[in-house]
């Protein structure tokens, strides 16, 4: 089953998470029509290579063609008139950019797996528990519905000021009549009349002009409660779930309901501006002893440039932060010299701005941070916002080719940091910019979350680990010197952001059993982690006991393992990967001779093995684990080719593949077989090509297994071989890798077999 196939299947909430990374940027009707063949590409490869992605997006555009001319042959109007508008504004936006698309494509496919590893999850995380509360839910539907009604209070305040605007008009041609008669002319009854009509008249305005500024009042008293309170815990709480999201979790969403929320409020704060404006022009006209506009309009109009202010400061945010697109997967960890993209946007949509905003981007600006380590960015650091670039029509900027560069520092102190103090180190990228709008200037200003700064691949992992522990322990968006005295973290959510990190980069997380093994690991022992407290040190810095190296290390180098080596069958859920040793022996004891599980080395960095149970004539039950294979060994041949092909030679010294059911009891074949490169029968026979003169051949694994309750000394005490087994050794192995595999009977051999 495809992908998205098993996206479609998803309960209502988790499609819901699906929609919201599917936008003009990739249609989700192209994602729908080409299913199997977005899912047969190397989107992710294609992301660092534009040649790649030059080809990759032409297939594209032609793979469109083809499902235009077969909708076109079936005449179905609206999705001939959607392919064709999805055709040119895919043609017209990566034309010059390819690569762009192949990192969206990358990120929609890994949020796809992300979710559906979320789905298979029988129970949510603390933190995912957290981000998605009802009263959240709750308060975000209750912020929309009060700005729809102060939009709402803000227009019919418009009418009362217009009938007031008539009113005054009215008023004041027939005051004009009165003052144009003759003197004789207006001691007349009817002049008196008309004069005590007219006081009835002012009396009139007089409360109108009252009632019109409580309105106002009220309309401003409404749109400050709603900034302080809801609003203002409606932006932390995004800026919260992009956080999270940063370090692998659900995707965050909510910022396009957040500037509509703001654009609304930015309107009515400027309707109810040309509301005290037009007092002001109808006090110029006519003003009188109690008149209420010139005491209480200065006091409302300050107000509102006030809310005006606030709106327009906390509406400029980073939409996406800072990320190498070398490394989607690893967002604030920048690299020295290398380029980065950062995308900010601002929540209030008006025409008027439209490339009217320069934004300017530095780094570590009016900040102290932790070292002397001093950088300054290269590159296009100053860039117009605009409504063009954004598939939603946002009003944002992009900044594509940024590059830190770090500056040498006379006190010389770079040379005396160790590893984690480089990785340890917080920095901020900080932007600026000026909004000039009916007349008023508003100087705005933000910061990206802090970021890592290498100046080596090698230090990668340690500075992902950082930005982890920062995200995951503090909403804090600007501590910079939170690593001189980081806080602890709680066990529980630790395990989940660990999870985390293998659903959003190996495209499945960890189930309890997994996790519990991981606690073990962390603590030393079985424990109740639900309010267990982990130092970073413990996470990070310490060596786990009686090995050279930390927990996070080995983590992360089973994460790059998955990622290059067993990505198809992690995917599918046959590596139970961590378990223990001791685990092991308890699942596999009772099971049928030849059933066997995968497992992560815990002594060796990014090493995989499989245990097998045997049992013996007498009935004895034994284990035999082979020799964890690492990332060199996998290059030269396919892990699921491995369990096809591996063979030990037992006792009577017959060649034989012990592995026969995946645990608990799936044929391996039937768990392995669509990842097994070409199959048994398909191996190239000296016909089928290769080098002229040479005989094509195959690699396979060899395992020599002794009685356990027999340590071969010496050649006596090996078992018998038959000459003609022998001879088929010696043939394909050297006389030295024979003899390793008999004085290391649990180790393995790779041997070419020539067809």
């Amino acid at each position: 089953m495809s992908q998205w196939s098993q996206v479609q299947q998803l309960e209502i909430k988790f499609l819901e998470q699906v929609d919201q990374f599917y936008d003009d940027n990739f249609p989700m009707e192209i994602r729908h029509l080409l299913a199997q063949w977005v899912e047969s590409q190397d989107w992710e490869a294609a992301s660092n290579n534009e040649a790649m992605a030059t080809i990759l997006l032409q297939n594209l555009l032609i793979q469109v063609d083809e499902q235009l001319d077969r909708v076109s042959q079936e005449k179905n109007l609206l999705l001939i008139h959607n392919l064709k508008r999805i055709r040119k504004l895919l043609q017209g936006k990566y034309h010059g950019n390819p690569m762009h698309i192949a990192v969206i494509i990358s990120n929609c496919l890994r949020e796809e797996r992300r979710i559906l590893a979320a789905a298979s999850m029988p129970v949510q995380g603390p933190l995912e528990k957290s981000l998605q509360n009802s009263v959240v839910s709750e308060r975000q539907r209750n912020v929309e519905h009060k700005v729809s009604a102060i939009k709402n209070s803000a227009q019919m305040t418009d009418q009362d000021v217009k009938y007031l605007e008539d009113l005054q008009e009215e008023f004041d041609f027939r005051y004009k009549t009165i003052q144009s008669l003759e003197q004789s002319d207006k001691n007349s009854a009817l002049i008196k009349q008309e004069m005590l009509a007219l006081q009835a008249m002012l009396n009139t305005l007089d409360y109108k002009r009252k009632e019109v500024l409580s309105k106002i009042g009220r309309v401003i008293h409404e749109i400050d409660m709603l900034m302080s309170n809801m609003l203002t815990e409606e932006l932390l709480d995004w800026k919260r779930r992009q956080q999270i999201a940063c370090i692998g979790g659900p995707l965050h969403g909510g910022l396009d309901q957040l500037q509509n929320c703001f654009t609304l409020l930015a309107e009515s704060l400027f309707q109810v501006r040309r509301q005290l404006e037009k007092l002001d022009e109808l006090l110029t006209r006519l003003t009188y002893d109690g008149d209420p506009i010139p005491v209480q309009r200065p006091q409302l109009l300050e107000k509102v440039n006030f809310l005006l202010y606030n709106l327009f400061r906390n509406s400029f945010v980073v939409e996406r932060q800072p990320c190498m697109p070398t490394h989607p997967q690893r967002p604030m960890v920048l690299k020295t010299l290398i380029q980065f993209t950062v995308k900010l946007r601002l929540l209030i949509k008006l025409p008027e701005l439209n490339y009217q905003i320069r934004v300017k981007a530095t780094i570590d600006k009016n900040v102290s941070t932790v070292s002397n380590r001093r950088f300054v960015l290269c590159g296009t650091h100053v860039k117009a916002m605009n409504m063009d670039e954004s598939a939603n029509g946002s009003l944002s900027v992009e900044f594509r080719h940024l590059q830190p560069k770090e500056m040498k520092s006379s006190a010389g102190s770079k040379g005396n940091e160790g590893p984690h103090m480089v990785t340890e180190e917080l920095h901020s990228i900080s932007f600026e910019t000026q909004v000039c709008l009916y007349g008023l200037t508003i100087n705005l200003e933000t910061s990206s979350l802090p970021v890592v700064m290498i100046s080596n691949v090698s230090q990668l992992p340690n500075a992902w680990a950082s930005i982890i522990w920062y995200n995951l322990s503090t909403n804090d968006p600007q501590n910079l010197s939170f690593f001189n005295n980081p806080p602890a973290a709680t066990l529980s959510q630790l395990l989940e952001v660990l999870s985390w990190q293998f659903s959003s980069y190996v495209g499945r997380g960890l189930n309890s059993e997994q996790l519990n093994m991981l606690a073990e690991k962390l603590m030393g022992q079985q424990v109740s982690y639900s309010d267990y407290q982990l130092s970073w040190a413990k996470f990070c810095k310490e060596h786990l006991p009686g090995k050279s190296f930390t927990f996070w290390v080995w983590l992360e180098a089973i994460l790059d393992l998955i990622k290059k080596h067993i990505l198809p069958l992690w995917i599918d859920g046959y590596v139970m990967g961590f378990v223990s040793k001791e685990k092991e022996r308890i699942l596999l004891k009772d099971k049928t001779p030849g059933t066997f599980l995968l497992r992560f080395s815990e002594s060796n960095l990014g090493g995989i093995t499989f245990t097998w149970v045997d049992q013996l004539e007498n009935g004895e039950v034994t284990f035999h684990s082979v020799e964890p294979y690492n990332k060199g060994r996998l290059a030269a041949l396919p892990f699921a080719d491995i369990l096809r092909d591996y063979k030990v030679i037992m006792a009577d010294n017959v060649p034989e593949n012990p592995l026969k059911y995946l645990y608990p009891d799936i044929p391996k074949d039937k768990a392995f077989g669509k990842h097994y490169s070409c199959q048994p029968n398909e191996v190239s026979k000296p016909s089928d090509g290769g080098v002229k003169g040479y005989v094509p051949s195959v690699f396979i694994p060899v395992s020599k297994i002794l009685n356990d309750s027999t340590d071969p000394h010496s050649p006596s005490d090996l078992l018998p071989m038959s000459p003609s087994v022998y001879a088929v050794l010696r043939e394909h192995l050297s006389p030295t890798a024979i003899e390793t595999a008999y004085q290391n009977p649990s180790s393995s051999i790779t041997c070419t077999i020539a067809f």
